[in-house]
């Protein structure tokens, strides 16, 4: 347990002793295979690369991984993207030392082969020399990007402590002579091997002093709490004008920010194709890997977008994955499986996935409007980038432009890695990143011009989800990606190169959207999405195996069977369309004449150019429902039509039987009383208050506060705060505050705001005696009082209640009543249904305890912003002196 001196309101362990000791065996794995390297002059033998790397890929890879999410789940930002880089960092490396041990095994065999054959052996050692030159090539490439991010997470650590620095300083060091040796240098495996040494060396002493911390709650080893020098000596005399006035977001900081991470990971794939593109690299097999798996870190920078409620970061980070994850596998199916095909050139002259991607990027720069000007730069940069793939683009020229518009991209991602992580531990913009290039207030009131007539801005439902928009567009690039697969006389090469732009963007990446939804809890959760990545593989299956692998005609009556009950599921889908909105329903309406032409088509009576129509509608459809839901989803409000619910559900008190437990409405008496009387006779209930919903139970009751923490999986370690209904039931208890700590609390109750002062015995007074121990931390305990009169009315009946947000520790808040029943109603006793919440995100944790030294700390940034806070606090000091 915390003492008097803080507050952890997130506790989940040190995270960074599993991130550095990863690191720190890594680099020892390669240590021994350098040395021995350079010991005997012979590379490693094609078993022992493969170990390696399988070594490499667990404990450096998904290890580290987990150190990466624990550490976002911390509010670490440097952290939590150092890790996650790393993980892909060293999970690379050991796909690149499994690719160098298999092509030693092959080629061992190859050449016992043409040896006893007595078959000319100089072409072939050519060839295989050419190969590792190829994969030699493009390991350098994979590096080079690291080396300069290293270098960036290197100094950007110097700001927190003084062991981090060192650690990824030595790495940064390590990746350069690895670089250097990759190219044949064996006194580079040797300088190399000794960096590894020193980041095996750093590592167990930073993991150590963690360690302790981490035990005691305390420093006993030096080196963390201290930088080495102060993160604000970089700021400008213009950088505090970080945003202007009205401009600041809510936003939900329970997790650190991801920007950087999708940043960071835009850097690296980016150089991978400019290398790529300018010929440095004969072949993308090694490549693909390197990409796919710094593109799978991406995805989880647009995972912790969506769980702090950001759409825009959502939107971008996974769509950039999805470009990325096509590219590769793009560029690998050219250079390594059909390369040499005539076809291959006109085929690239029919995709049309790449225009969809420009309109998404332009999408995109929509959003970024009322952003800073980095943001919207970036964006600009990524519609020159999805412009220069565009299939009108003579092919001489294709690569050339390509490669310019990475290179650009490239540069823009690296600026932005380090400037959104400086500003990130700052908490102020002291890297530059541009003004607003369009205010929020200017972009509503042209949209609502536009648009809506007067008194129509209402808030999206509760149907809306961040995930919305990444569903539209993923389906949209399927569609057009499909488009001119429809044909007939489809060859196979194009087939080929078609397979990688349906699956990945309908079916894989789409899998993770499925996931964001049922994460976002909206009342039919993922069912969409999950049945749209069954009809997308099925689509790429049967086109693929049907042209491809030349099926007999028997072999499609299995396909028949199985589009003819997705039309069924699909005719469900509409059902389910038409309670959220007229632009989902449009869209699931045409895949439902998209499944019918492909049910003619496994019959062989499929009019190809109806369903080219099809596709086409499809893809326009979601164009425009994801630009709908990026604006409505941003700015909290309906500034783009998506259309009226044609079947609207009407609010009512659900039974016994049609819930998992008792719900009650808030707008009646006997609602509020069935609640206080479960409350009262020990249960635990969701409630509404002003921010989220929460999880109460009675004070009186120290028992059914214990069952929050299984109901919830909450780590014990996080303390429970207590909610009263008014500062005046507070006072009467006559607690031994400062005066400046009661006019403090009068200026900011009630409200989104919990203060955490010291413990004693008027919480006796107050009614929280029997859950003394159960609430709060050994001499401290968080106060709430809330500005919502349900809440307030239920406090005056049981008496303090101990909350919680009622939500499965580390997924996001519930803001609806039914995100509540459907997360945890099996498992509490009552949800008292209040509709939408006020807030996306909990309350403001501000710790008071130092207040009468004229100094309060923000432990938790929630719906009220710090400024804000700090701003009151300064009056406050300025009325009392």
């Amino acid at each position: 347990m915390a003492t008097s001196d803080g507050f952890p309101a997130s506790f989940y362990g040190e995270p960074g002793v599993l991130g550095m000791l990863s690191n720190g065996i890594s680099a020892f794995l390669v240590l021994l295979q350098n040395f021995n390297s350079a010991r005997t002059g012979v590379a490693p033998a094609g078993v022992e690369n493969i170990l390696a790397g399988v070594h490499l890929i667990l404990i450096g890879g998904l290890c580290q991984l987990v150190a990466g999410l624990l550490s976002f789940r911390k509010y670490d930002h440097l952290s939590g993207t150092a890790f996650i880089g790393y993980a892909a960092l060293w999970a690379s490396y050991g796909a690149t030392r499994i690719y160098f041990g298999s092509l030693a095994d092959n080629q061992t065999t190859t050449f016992t082969h043409l040896t006893m054959n007595n078959t000319s052996l100089t072409t072939n050692v050519t060839g295989n020399m050419s190969l590792f030159l190829s994969l030699e090539e493009s390991a350098i490439a994979g590096l080079v990007p690291y080396i300069l991010l290293s270098f960036l997470l290197a100094f950007c650590s110097a700001t927190l402590n003084y062991i981090m620095p060192f650690v990824f300083g030595a790495i940064t060091a390590t990746l350069v002579f690895e670089a250097v040796g990759v190219l044949g240098a064996s006194w580079a495996l040797v300088v190399s091997g000794v960096l590894e040494l020193l980041i095996l060396i750093f590592a167990i002493y930073g993991s150590a002093a963690l360690l302790l911390k981490g035990l005691s709650q305390r420093l006993v080893l030096r080196g963390f709490g201290t930088p080495l020098f102060n993160v604000l000596l970089l700021g400008t005399a213009h950088s505090a004008r970080a945003q202007s006035i009205g401009q600041e977001k809510k936003k939900n900081t329970k997790y650190a920010e991801p920007m950087a991470l999708g940043f960071f990971c835009d850097t690296v794939s980016s150089f991978i194709f400019a290398f790529y593109s300018f010929g440095y690299m004969k072949s993308f097999g090694l490549g693909s890997a390197w990409v796919s798996i710094i593109a799978v870190a991406q995805l989880f920078s647009s995972y912790y977008a969506h769980l702090r409620h950001d759409c825009y970061h959502t939107t971008k980070f996974g769509l950039h994955a999805t470009y990325w994850l096509i590219k590769a596998w793009d560029e690998f199916v050219v250079s390594a499986v059909v390369v040499g095909d005539s076809r291959v050139v006109s085929a690239r002259e029919a995709m049309v996935g790449n225009w969809f991607f420009v309109l998404a990027s332009l999408v995109l720069c929509v959003g970024s409007l009322n952003m800073d000007a980095l943001e919207l730069i970036h964006n600009m940069l990524y519609v020159l980038l999805t412009v220069s793939t565009i299939p009108q683009i003579p092919q001489l020229a294709y690569y050339t432009f390509f490669g310019v518009a990475c290179s650009l991209v490239t540069a823009a991602s690296l600026y932005g890695t380090f400037s959104r992580l400086i500003n990130t531990i700052a908490e102020k913009s002291l890297i530059p990143v541009g003004p607003q290039p369009v205010s929020t207030d200017r972009m509503k009131t042209v949209l609502k011009g536009c648009w809506c007539k007067q008194g129509e801005m209402e808030a999206p439902p509760q149907t809306d989800q961040d995930s919305d928009a990444l569903f539209y567009l993923l389906n949209g690039v399927a569609a057009l990606s499909a488009l001119h697969a429809s044909d007939s006389s489809t060859n196979p090469a194009f087939l080929q190169l078609t397979v990688p732009w349906v699956v990945i963007s309908g079916a894989i990446v789409q899998i993770y959207v499925s996931r964001l939804q049922v994460t976002g809890g909206g009342r039919f959760g993922s069912v969409i999405s999950s049945i749209y990545v069954a009809v997308w593989a099925t689509w790429t299956w049967f086109r693929f195996a049907g042209y491809s692998l030349q099926l007999p005609a028997e072999a499609s009556y299995g396909f028949t069977a199985g589009v003819t009950a997705l039309l069924v599921i699909n005719a469900f889908l509409m059902l389910i369309a038409a309670y959220r909105n007229l632009v989902l329903l449009f869209l699931t309406t045409i895949m439902e004449v998209v499944l019918v032409c492909l049910l003619l088509s496994t019959l062989g009576r499929l009019p190809y150019q109806l369903e080219m129509a099809m596709l086409a509608l499809l893809s326009i459809i979601s164009a425009y429902g994801a630009l709908g839901s990026l604006l409505n989803c941003n700015f909290s409000q309906r500034l783009l039509p998506m259309g009226p619910a044609l079947l609207k559900e009407k609010f009512k008190q659900e039974s016994a039987a049609e819930s998992p437990c008792t719900v009650a409405n808030s707008r009646h008496t006997s609602g509020l009383l069935k609640i206080a009387g479960l409350l009262e006779e020990g249960g635990v209930c969701g409630i509404p208050t002003d921010t989220v919903y929460a999880l109460a139970a009675s004070c009186k009751n120290p028992q059914a506060i214990e069952r929050i923490y299984n109901i919830k999986d909450r780590p014990a370690e996080k303390p429970i705060c207590i909610c009263i209904s008014s500062l005046e039931q507070l006072v009467l208890t006559k607690p031994p505050f400062s005066p400046l700590l009661w006019e403090f609390m009068r200026n900011v109750y009630p409200g989104g705001i919990s203060c955490i002062v010291s413990k004693g015995d008027w919480l006796t007074r107050l009614g929280v005696g029997p859950a003394y121990d159960r609430v709060g931390t050994k001499d401290t305990i968080m106060i709430r009082v809330p500005d919502h009169t349900v809440t307030a009315h239920l406090c005056n009946i049981t008496g303090p209640l101990a909350i919680t947000s009622a939500n499965p520790s580390g997924e996001a808040d519930s803001t609806h009543h039914s995100m509540v029943i459907n997360r945890l109603g099996h498992k509490i006793q009552g949800v008292l249904c209040d509709g939408d919440s006020n807030e996306l995100c909990a309350s403001t944790v501000i710790n008071c305890l130092k207040i009468d030294e004229g100094t309060i700390t923000i432990v938790r940034e929630g719906c009220v912003p710090s400024l804000k806070i700090h701003q009151i606090f300064d009056r406050v000091k300025s009325s009392m002196v």
